[in-house]
């Protein structure tokens, strides 16, 4: 990768990093479910009248909308609401890749291997010791919430997988316009009618998040994307959960414990290593089954 295309990577995962703390700082404003909304509204409008038609069939543009969109983000955001930190939550939200090998050898019959399976198990150790090391900072069920807001992720990805968009940022757009009708009926349902007061915090984060890390973020991924294998981009999405759980303990004072180093380096290395080809392996032709590409879809991430 060139140096200019491999500052573009790091850059990508401090943007997406940095991300969780903007959305904590977001939630101080606004109600989740109103936040994920407003987030996706403004990254849908007005670009989708510039972008074109998503070039994807229509069932799996609602699909991803309906997990990446609806369900992901508004259990993440609950969840963070919760009481589950931005860094910790930017480290949880990885087990996504475990959830989504699952998810394709199920659905995609997709052969697993053994090099998956003992990758899958050390991710999820990481996890478990999470779990069993949550303190009053972070309560069980915003810890649960987080999880199923990764399996939901998991799930997305099959979707963008059978979508096989062939211009990630257009399906992007049109992924949120889907996404944002619903999710305001649910914020209505749940959090009731917004009384909505001006803040730079609160319009700012909505700004970051929205036109930065979604729009802006994606740009940058499917350009990367089209210049390299997605195995040579895909490891730097691993650094997103570096930047996330530094900038909370910059900005927001979070603690990074020896057990959150422990069990971010187990997640880590076991999406890594779960991911990777052994060394001298071929790769296999896109879209057959078994060793196909699994390309990560980090949209969680931003």
């Amino acid at each position: 990768m060139r140096t200019r295309h491999l500052l573009m990577a790091v850059g990508l995962a401090a943007v997406w990093g940095f991300n969780f703390v903007v959305m904590q700082a977001g939630l101080r404003h606004f109600p989740p479910l109103l936040y994920v909304t407003l987030r996706f509204t403004l990254a849908a409008f007005p670009a989708l009248l510039f972008v074109g038609g998503p070039r994807a069939p229509w069932r799996w543009v609602v699909a991803a909308g309906a997990t990446l969109g609806v369900t992901q983000y508004g259990l993440l955001l609950v969840g963070m609401r919760a009481g589950m930190p931005a860094g910790l939550s930017s480290l949880v939200v990885q087990i996504q890749a475990v959830f989504t090998v699952i998810f394709a050898v199920v659905l995609l019959k997709e052969r697993i291997t053994s090099r998956r399976i003992t990758g899958m198990g050390v991710a999820f150790a990481g996890l478990v010791l999470i779990a069993l090391n949550l303190g009053n900072g972070s309560p069980v069920g915003a810890f649960v919430l987080v999880v199923a807001s990764a399996l939901a992720w998991g799930m997305g990805n099959i979707a963008v997988r059978k979508a096989a968009p062939p211009d990630s940022l257009r399906f992007t757009v049109w992924m949120s316009a889907v996404a944002a009708l619903p999710m305001f009926g649910l914020s209505l349902l749940l959090e009731g009618v917004p009384h909505l007061t001006f803040s730079v915090e609160g319009t700012l984060s909505v700004l970051y998040v929205a036109l930065i890390s979604t729009l802006g973020g994606f740009g940058v991924w499917g350009f990367l994307l089209r210049r390299y294998d997605a195995s040579v981009v895909a490891p730097y999405s691993l650094l997103v959960p570096v930047f996330g759980m530094s900038s909370a303990a910059l900005f927001t004072g979070e603690p990074i414990s020896t057990v959150k180093l422990l069990a971010g380096a187990l997640i880590v290395c076991g999406v890594l290593y779960a991911g990777t080809r052994p060394a001298g392996r071929t790769a296999a032709v896109p879209g057959k089954t078994g060793q196909a590409d699994m390309r990560p879809e980090p949209t969680g991430s931003r």
